[in-house]
């Protein structure tokens, strides 16, 4: 038997409200070109206009309709109405959450960003403890990049979490960044024997930066080191929606809960790696593969790099 569609005897000049004991105008709805569509009836166009998620096989818009305006999902690729039925259920869930209409928008369109994220193969169970806190040390080395270079550079550097071996990747230079406690043995971990492999053309740095974490009733949680860093996206749209989707690819989930844990950033040390640095040169010997090792800080003062490492940056992008 055909599973039962809300959409199915819907013309497109109706809408079908979702929940009839709703709280909020929650309408199933044919858009253009006959796709299922959620809508939201909204009185107005909220003021700022929130920047939308970027979904495969999906539209997210905010349009004009008959007395106010709307949010509204649709489906571009009908053989996966089943599963969007069930994303737009667990929307109107969150939005009906809500203590009031601007509240039910705000919470409708974080779990549509939620979906983006699971369907991309995100974790539902957050990240570790060390996760957070490599995060937190690279959120702080993009912001040094929006406030030298401008956001769309910083936002292309920034190629680790895309699966890039090296964290970050700009013309003439490569950075990678490693985060560790205060308390911590002197040692760095390096995950992959490409991490300090050298880059034809380009000059490679390490950045250690002490990241120190508590549980704590104030201070500055992930969600704020994440929200500092999205508003210097958010007056260009374009890197606005690149820095969204690597975001997303760290694993990072807006309702995962990372609110009782807050991070305070400490001292960065810069290195430049170069002839001699402690690090398992490539390529390895045949049947070597997996490699993962610890290099120990005072082995790398004699690397520390002299001057900025944004001035460094900067050299490489002046001579492109």
């Amino acid at each position: 038997m055909k599973p039962y569609e809300p959409w199915e005897r819907l013309s497109p000049d109706e809408a079908k409200r979702v929940d009839v004991a709703g709280r909020f105008d929650f309408f199933w709805v044919v858009l253009e070109a006959g796709m299922p569509g959620l809508m939201l009836r909204l009185p107005g166009l909220p003021q700022p206009l929130p920047r939308l998620p970027k979904l495969k096989n999906l539209v997210a818009s905010f349009r004009p309709v008959s007395g106010g305006s709307a949010f509204v999902l649709g489906l571009k690729e009908r053989s996966q109405v089943e599963i969007f039925e069930t994303l737009c259920r667990d929307v109107v869930e969150a939005g009906e959450a809500g203590a009031d209409r601007d509240e039910a928008l705000v919470r409708a369109l974080q779990r549509t960003r939620r979906w983006y994220h699971l369907l991309r193969g995100g974790k539902t169970n957050g990240l570790s403890v060390e996760e957070q806190r490599g995060l937190v040390g690279e959120l702080a080395f993009v912001r040094e990049l929006v406030s030298a270079f401008g956001p769309e550079t910083a936002i292309e550097a920034w190629t680790g979490p895309t699966g890039s071996a090296k964290d970050f990747e700009l013309i003439g230079s490569c950075v990678e960044v490693k985060a560790r406690r205060v308390a911590a043995k002197p040692f760095v971990a390096i995950s992959s024997e490409d991490q300090l492999a050298d880059v034809e053309g380009s000059r490679l740095c390490l950045r250690v930066v002490n990241v120190a974490s508590a549980v704590l009733p104030e201070g500055q949680s992930l969600h704020d080191h994440v929200r500092m860093t999205s508003e210097m996206f958010e007056e260009d749209g374009a890197a606005f929606d690149a820095w969204e989707e690597t975001l997303y690819s760290t694993g990072y989930d807006p309702e995962n809960d990372y609110d009782e844990r807050r991070w305070l950033l400490g001292a960065a040390n810069d290195y430049e790696v170069t002839e001699g640095f402690p690090r398992i040169s490539t390529p390895l010997a045949p049947g070597v593969e997996n490699v993962r090792y610890a290099i120990a800080l005072d082995a790398c003062e004699p690397f520390k790099l002299e001057g900025d490492l944004i001035d460094v940056i900067r050299g490489g992008l002046d001579h492109e």
